[in-house]
């Protein structure tokens, strides 16, 4: 019987002593880690969305800027029993704000309401400041309102330089996957600038800690971190870029106005162009549809994504790959009859020139675009050394310009046309890649950028921007020429000015240019002629989308290169009748703006 009892005794303090070591664990040991759950529990996050950096042109004319206003959210939930509320809300905002759409409210709102989302839904994104100021009180008397400050982007300049600044847009799952902050925020740059510089200028969030009670009412701030974002300054010329829409109004094609020697672009246009404030809310079908659409690709960034035949503008490259290959000199003449036959076939190469040149060395080769000229040397050198030659130049790669989705082109060769088409390589693929036609492709800026290199004597990289917030952005320079042809410049240059003011030159009937320049006419083929062709047709007899588009690139002042101006008219025919007077008019505003000093002024 004793041991009975004292069996029991023992379980009785057994357990006994298990429930008083699991109360002290409860009371005493695990009190640390309940009041860090506890702190949890009352202590919330926010994030503060930074304000878009602004950008401004050269002379810190804004291009993009910020509008300020305030966007509505509604609580969740508000379907079922409770769509009364919601219905409410919704007449509410209707008959406060005329532009808003029932229906479409509703819409969004059910999009995003789930069991799962226990945040306020956001049904405006922006309401401008002086709409809201009137209405604020009454809508805020609502809980189940919730009104928060927002910006909306705005472009004051509206079409012009579009496809260099870019727009901004609603950020989508893809990019919300990859930047927490763009989901965060709900708007990332979608092109030009807006995307290329998008980290820089939508900057860092801000992170809020506050202390809340159990109606989620704020009693404290445990800590804050500003929001940070930058603004970009460019080195284009508003005022510049706003006169060559004007001088290019009507036409499609590419401008781009360097500084030759640092790479900094004053002015560059891809005609026609678009109003970017349209993307900011989201562009509707029939705009879309209607922009991509259209023959003259207003969305297309010619300056960066237009692909051409460089036509003659190409010449004065070929020209140095002539000399580097030590098998042509300048002074050897080769003759021009207006027509070369080549092959068994005989098949017919023509010159632009259908009467023909005569004899012609080099510079009188560039001066009159003989093409009779360049199918000669090209025959004598191969592709091969010129497709090298060109891609040293930069043709075939990207300029490296502070832009998105560059292309780089096409210099065709063997090695390119067996990998593309599994098809051998014919020596009238050298003939037509000689005079900048077949399948080789450029960008305008590249031959913007060959054009500065051979003004200059070395390359370097097009960018817009100058300065992001107070740093000012540096680039390195490059040395693509060789010793060799580096000694030729002076020559290149030379018969690039008789382009302008020689007895034969092809743009001097149309170059009114202040200061002197030289330059490079190009008139590139879109459509072939055909071999049972007797007679090449003029362009004026072509239909508009056969006829040739027009080049001219030049550098000026000539007696000291600083700037490149360089313009394709698409269709435009000829490229002196089309571009010199252009190219003219922007050479003289830039002496106007200041940018030329007036002592290189020739003719007032």
């Amino acid at each position: 019987m004793r041991n009975r009892v004292n069996f029991i005794l023992a379980v009785i303090f057994v357990f006994m002593l298990i429930l008083i070591s699991r109360i002290y664990y409860l009371t005493i040991q695990s009190s640390e880690y309940y009041k860090k759950l506890a702190h949890q529990n009352i202590t919330k996050k926010y994030y503060i969305k930074p304000v878009r950096g602004i950008i401004r042109d050269a002379n810190s004319i804004p291009l993009a800027i910020n509008k300020l206003g305030f966007s509505i959210s509604v609580s969740p939930h508000l379907r079922g029993k409770n769509f009364y509320k919601l219905h409410n809300i919704l007449l509410k905002l209707t008959n406060q704000f005329k532009d808003l759409d029932y229906q479409k409210l509703l819409k969004k709102y059910k999009k995003q309401d789930s069991p799962y989302n226990h945040k306020p839904i956001k049904i405006v994104d922006f309401i401008p400041y002086d709409k809201m100021i009137s209405n604020y009180v009454k809508l805020t008397i609502n809980n189940d309102i919730f009104i928060e400050p927002a910006a909306k982007r705005h472009y004051p300049k509206s079409t012009v330089a579009s496809h260099i600044i870019g727009y901004l847009g609603k950020t989508t799952k893809k990019e919300a996957k990859k930047d927490p902050i763009a989901k965060e925020i709900g708007y990332t740059g979608k092109n030009g600038l807006e995307k290329y510089y998008n980290d820089v200028l939508q900057g860092e969030l801000g992170v809020k800690k506050v202390i809340v009670t159990a109606s989620n009412k704020e009693i404290k701030t445990v800590s804050q971190t500003k929001p940070i974002s930058s603004d970009l300054t460019l080195s284009l010329d508003i005022v510049l870029q706003e006169y060559i829409d004007k001088i290019f109004q009507g036409k499609s094609g590419a401008v781009i106005v360097m500084n030759a020697k640092n790479g900094e672009i004053l002015a560059a246009g891809s005609y026609p162009e678009f109003d970017l404030n349209i993307f900011v809310n989201g562009i509707d079908q029939k705009t879309w549809t209607d922009m991509i659409n259209d023959f003259n690709h207003p969305f297309t960034n010619k300056i960066t994504q237009g692909l051409y035949p460089p036509g003659s503008s190409i010449k004065p490259s070929m020209a140095l790959t002539f000399l580097d290959s030590k098998q042509i000199s300048t002074n050897e003449e080769f003759f021009c009859s207006g027509t070369m036959r080549v092959g068994k076939r005989k098949r017919k190469f023509r010159c632009w020139n259908s009467h023909g040149h005569g004899y012609v060395n080099m510079r009188k080769a560039i001066e009159s675009s003989c093409d009779i000229y360049f199918y000669e040397g090209s025959f004598r050198i191969g592709i091969d050394t010129i497709s090298k030659d060109l891609k040293r130049y930069g043709f075939g790669k990207k300029t490296g310009v502070d832009l998105p989705n560059e292309f780089i082109g096409t210099v065709p060769n063997r090695e390119w046309k067996m990998k593309k088409y599994g098809k051998p390589w014919y020596i009238g693929e050298t003939l037509n890649t000689s005079i900048g036609q077949g399948n080789f492709l450029v960008t305008p800026l590249q031959i913007a950028l060959t054009t500065a290199q051979i003004a200059v004597g070395y390359q370097v990289t097009p960018h817009f921007a100058k300065k992001i917030g107070d740093i000012d952005i540096s680039f390195e320079k490059k040395y693509p020429f060789n010793k060799f042809e580096k000694g030729y410049l002076p020559f290149i240059r030379r018969a690039m000015l008789d382009v302008c003011y020689g007895s034969k030159g092809t743009a001097r009937h149309h170059i009114h240019s202040k200061v002197r320049i030289a330059a490079k006419t190009g008139t590139a083929q879109v459509v072939g002629i055909a071999q049972s062709e007797k007679k090449r047709m003029s362009e004026d007899e072509l239909k508009l989308y056969h006829r040739s588009h027009a080049w001219l690139t030049a550098f000026g002042p000539y007696e000291d290169p600083q700037y490149v101006v360089t313009v394709v008219v698409e269709h435009g025919g000829h490229g002196g009748s089309a571009a010199g007077g252009i190219v003219s008019d922007i050479f003289n505003k830039l002496v106007e703006l200041g940018y030329i000093d007036k002592k290189y002024v020739t003719q007032k």
